[in-house]
Parts: structure tokens; C-alpha cells; sequence
């Protein structure tokens, strides 16, 4: 069963909050980083993405960037941009996009649940990727940034859910860029807090929806300190890292697409023809074409958009990852056709998230850097969770959740 507890959020004072919260480290560039942080010495990037307060082109894995990280998280709570909260709090976390609304409760996740496997994981995870946040991590002693999970939708969470929503956001404004809503709420009623933890407790699992290489970082550094420690007891905040929880009802997963720079020898007319061994082909014209169902996908190729089908006894239904229209793209042409063996270090190909549109992939297979494009249509969650469900590993680069959390709202210290 789930183990949650409240913590002690380090948060900006409302009327900072737009100018100190940012996009998630990992969905922008240092370049993109220092063009948004631009005259803004409040934004989070300063401690998310450091490298922005060095001379261009220094590595971000530089030990000096990771200092500096540090150094500003720091300077920030000196400066009263970030103060933490008196007493241990649950939050709510409201995102919309679209008209539609998601719900999150902010809580503080159990490192040993992600270790045994109460918290599920659906992606593997890269070492380097992995290192990269650990260092972040321990030379913050903090969780700077949430992952996101998914939990089985449960009326009591709910109900207190809506109790808070009825009232005033404590942060209420529309990101930059990208014209999302955000709202946040603190919880901190003695009654509402133990009904939370309760409920959770009531909880098989809970999934990993985005994040899976902050988790893995977050849970390997709180293990690491608990070795450490000789006095280790086992309630020390450590033991715990920052997670926004959203009904699984809520969440929508948009495609996650690919692009390869090569035919792998082939023309496109030869390439063409060879997918009509596994898939029916049918020319869409120049306009972007998107995938309709499930085994259907659709081709940017030489200025012209084309359907494929996957054709009946190419895939096993019965087989969660086989049945995945990720695993039949990667089988079926990636690896066959184009000899893209794995899609975690082969530098031929790229991934693409839909909420960059059709429109990003016509435009770089268009200017010559990129050959082809493949678009996918979007896992559900029940897929997904079914997935985590029977230890399965979905293939890499499958989801992709949108809004993403925005950065800075809350922060979990270690200690």
C-alpha cells in the first residue's frame, strides 16, 4: 500500500510567483533556457538550468553548474524568492489546457514504495540521465522539481479535493508560452491531512506518469542517504520526494512521434514498397495527416503525407507490449526496414512530442535535416497502467503527457 506524508513546501510569495516558476528542466535547451530567463533573476532556470549564468556553450554536467545550482537555490531562500512553509501541508496543483482541468495533490512519496515497486514504472530509465539529477539533487538537498503520478481515481480524495477548489487559489495565472492555467491550494487542516494519507494508504500502487529519471534520482539519493546515516530510523525527510498525484481519469496522453535522418540506403520509393509487406499504404496528400486508431499511423515522406496500417497478424492483441503501436512502428520499421536497433543511443533518430503538432515534423523532414517522419497515435492509460500492472517496460519514448508540471511552485528540502 502507498505511503504518503505532508511536507514543509518552500514556495514563492504569491506575488512572485510568475517570475520565479518555469518549465520543466528537461523540456527545453540551455539556449531556450537563457532566452526565458532573460532579465529575470528570479526564474527557477537559474537553478534548474544554472548553466544559463555561464558564458555559452558550457557544459551543464560542468561541476561548476551544479555549484552554482546550489549556490542560487540558496540565494534565492536568502532573498525571500522562496520561503518555506511553518507547518507539514499537502498542496493542490491545477493545470488546464484546452477547457479541461487535472487536479494533482502535492505529497511527499515513500523512497522505499519506489524501490519494492508499489511505485510502478512504465519506462527504463538512463544511467547518464539519471546521474545527471542525483548530482542536482544532493547538491540541493532537495527535490527542486516534482514528478508526476497517477493514482486509481477514489472518492474521498475527491470530495477534499473540491472543498479547497470551492475556495480562493493561493497562485492563480496563465503560463507564458503556452497559455496553460495554473492554480495551487494548501492543504493544511490536521483532519483533511489524515484523511489524504489515509486514502493513499488504501492504494495498491501509484504510477509514474512523467519523470521517470527524476524519480529513479530522487528514490537512489534518499537510499543513499539512509546507508549513510548510522542513526538511520527510517522517518527522516530523505526518506521522501516530492510527487504531484492525479486521478488517472484526469490525464490525457498525446502522441510522442519519430523522425530518422535516413532511408537506410533505400529510396523512398523502395521504401514505400516495402512497407506494404506489414502495412496497407495510402498516399494523403501534402496536408498533415493524423493517425485516426489504434495500428494506424501516418508518414511525412519526399513532401507528401501517407496512412499505414498495420495489417492483421503483425501484432498479438493478447500481448500488451507487442500490441503497442510503438513496438509495432520500432519492429516493423525502424529495426526492419531502416536497422534502428535501439531507440535509447541510435543518433539517426529523433522523438518528437504532439504537442508540437504535425506541422513540426512536415517542417524539419522539409528543411533536409530530418528524412522522415512517423506519427503515432497516443497510448491510453488504462495501456499504460496495465502495463506497470504485469512488470511490463513499455518501449522507450512512448508517452507523452501534456501540461507538464510547471517548475517552482513547491520544493521539498531533504532535511
Amino acid at each position: 500500500m502507498a505511503t504518503i506524508k505532508p511536507f514543509k513546501g518552500i514556495r514563492p510569495p504569491k506575488q512572485l510567483v510568475e517570475e520565479v516558476a518555469s518549465r520543466p528542466y528537461d523540456v527545453l535547451n540551455s539556449e531556450e533556457a537563457r532566452k526565458e530567463a532573460e532579465g529575470n533573476e528570479k526564474s527557477l532556470y537559474h537553478i534548474i538550468k544554472p548553466e544559463i549564468d555561464f558564458p555559452e556553450g558550457t557544459d551543464e554536467h560542468d561541476p561548476r553548474v551544479y555549484a552554482k545550482a546550489a549556490e542560487n537555490f540558496l540565494a534565492f531562500q536568502e532573498k525571500g524568492w522562496l520561503v518555506q512553509d511553518k507547518k507539514d501541508c499537502y498542496y493542490i496543483y491545477a493545470q488546464t489546457m484546452n477547457g479541461k482541468t487535472q487536479y494533482g495533490l502535492v505529497v511527499a512519496a515513500y523512497v522505499p514504495d519506489y524501490m519494492n515497486g508499489v511505485i510502478k514504472k512504465h519506462e527504463l530509465t538512463r544511467r547518464d540521465k539519471e546521474e545527471d539529477r542525483m548530482k542536482h539533487v544532493r547538491v540541493n538537498n532537495a527535490n527542486i522539481e516534482p514528478v508526476f503520478f497517477a493514482y486509481p481515481e477514489n472518492r474521498d480524495l475527491e470530495e477534499i479535493v473540491k472543498k479547497y477548489i470551492a475556495q480562493p487559489p493561493v497562485y492563480d495565472f496563465i503560463a507564458p508560452g503556452d497559455g496553460f492555467g495554473h492554480s495551487f491550494w494548501v492543504i493544511d487542516d490536521d483532519a483533511d491531512i489524515a484523511a489524504i494519507t489515509k486514502a493513499f494508504a488504501g492504494m495498491p500502487s501509484l504510477y509514474i506518469a512523467d519523470g521517470h529519471h527524476r524519480s529513479a534520482a530522487a528514490a537512489l539519493v534518499g537510499a543513499e542517504k539512509a546507508r549513510q546515516n548510522p542513526n538511520h530510523k527510517g522517518d527522516e525527510e530523505y526518506n521522501y520526494f516530492m510527487a504531484v498525484c492525479f486521478p488517472a481519469n484526469q490525464l490525457t496522453i498525446i502522441d510522442y512521434n519519430r523522425m530518422v535522418k535516413d532511408l537506410n540506403g533505400m529510396t523512398p520509393e523502395e521504401f514505400l514498397t516495402r512497407l506494404e509487406k506489414n502495412f496497407d499504404v495510402e498516399e494523403k496528400g501534402t496536408k498533415p495527416y493524423r493517425p485516426v486508431a489504434l495500428h494506424n499511423f501516418s508518414l511525412y515522406l519526399d513532401g507528401k503525407w501517407y496512412s499505414l496500417t498495420a495489417k492483421s497478424g503483425t501484432y498479438d492483441d493478447n500481448d500488451p507490449i507487442g500490441v503497442l503501436d510503438v513496438t509495432i512502428s520500432s519492429n516493423l520499421i525502424l529495426d526492419e526496414l531502416l536497422g534502428i536497433k535501439d531507440l535509447r543511443s541510435d543518433k539517426r533518430i529523433d522523438f518528437v512530442g504532439g504537442i508540437r503538432g504535425l506541422e513540426e515534423l512536415q517542417r524539419r523532414v522539409d528543411s533536409g535535416e530530418m528524412k522522415m517522419a512517423l506519427a503515432l497515435y497516443p497510448v491510453s492509460m488504462k495501456q499504460l497502467m496495465d502495463i506497470a500492472d504485469t512488470g511490463n517496460i513499455m518501449p522507450p519514448k512512448t508517452t507523452w503527457f501534456e501540461p507538464k508540471l510547471r517548475s517552482g511552485l513547491v520544493i521539498h528540502k531533504l532535511e
